[in-house]
């Protein structure tokens, strides 16, 4: 029988999922197993969120009607129990069902190795999360600097791991040529990881911009907050010129929450005008079983009659 390619992510290939144990130990392949769930930990400060979303409800449904199609990725731990190098949400989807076991691939690898061939795996993901990819770019260049230039023990070689002679501290490089990311980009995504959770969260929901959210990811954590703090207050974010502002006067020592409120109060371009009520005035005109579009649609009907009653008034008092 020919010998089947390896993949160089450790995905594994369509027809290796139908090998017999005989057949991948010909190919010198890593055996399939059904391990339960119970023995089998998440990684380490994983670096993707594993959300009870839409797309897990279709993994669910998915695993219910023809289980689980590609194997997960484990490594044996010195205890004897598992470590999850790929399929987090194949294993929570898994444990949602009720099911006892997961079918998993088990391959031996060392710490830094499994991070890099566990980025690698996510890296496949339809979306990610800008936060949660920083976390995934840092722990994988950490790994590389600290990986040797070396086949894994199973000749399992993850990406990155290929290094050339006198490059390893270019290692964003290396990783930027195998990924849809510049090393400059990918350095961006880093400095993402350096944000209170606030303003990470802001990033992840698309409320904060990238480029101002990388130059407030060079302050410390009491300015940081004092900036959560005043986008809590008037529900406006600093724009990228801002958020410049603030870096420069932080590292001139000239910073506090008086500053950051003058830097962040100064109109932007293209800034709209807010008007903010307190709902709390409101509620006892607003009919209870009304959702906030509900609610939105109501108040504006009720301007609007408010308009014709003044204009009416005026047309009486000529």
């Amino acid at each position: 029988m020919a010998r089947v390619k390896k993949l160089d992510l450790g995905m594994t290939a369509l027809d290796e999922l139908f090998m017999n144990d005989k057949e991948r130990a010909e190919n010198k392949l890593p055996k399939i197993f059904d391990i339960p769930l119970s023995e089998i930990d998440d990684f380490p400060d994983h670096p993707y969120r594993v959300l009870d979303d839409e797309d897990m409800q279709n993994l669910m449904e998915s695993i219910r009607d023809r289980g689980v199609i590609t194997p997960a990725m484990v490594r044996k731990k010195d205890d004897g129990r598992y470590e999850m190098i790929s399929g987090h949400r194949r294993k929570h989807a898994s444990e949602r069902l009720g099911l006892e076991t997961l079918r998993c691939e088990v391959v031996e690898v060392s710490r830094d190795e499994a991070i890099i061939l566990m980025v690698d795996s996510n890296a496949q993901r339809s979306e990610i999360l800008p936060c949660d990819k920083g976390r995934a770019y840092k722990m994988k260049l950490e790994a590389m600097k600290r990986l040797p230039g070396r086949p894994t023990k199973n000749n399992v070689r993850p990406e990155g791991a290929d290094f050339e002679a006198g490059r390893m501290n270019r290692s964003d490089e290396q990783l930027a040529e195998k990924s849809d990311d510049s090393a400059r980009q990918i350095q961006r995504y880093i400095r993402l990881t350096y944000l209170v959770p606030e303003l990470q969260e802001f990033v992840d929901k698309g409320q904060m911009k990238m480029r101002p959210a990388v130059e407030l990811s060079y302050l410390d954590e009491e300015t940081q907050r004092d900036i959560v703090d005043r986008i809590d207050e008037t529900e406006a974010f600093p724009s990228h010129d801002q958020a410049i502002r603030i870096r420069k006067a932080f590292e001139a020592g000239k910073i506090n929450y008086n500053k950051v409120q003058d830097i962040m109060a100064e109109e932007k371009p293209n800034q709209k005008p807010k008007l903010k009520f307190s709902f709390d005035r409101l509620k006892p005109y607003i009919p209870k079983d009304y959702n906030d579009r509900m609610a939105e649609d109501y108040v504006i009907k009720a301007l609007e009659h408010y308009q014709k009653f003044l204009r009416k008034q005026r047309e009486q008092a000529r």
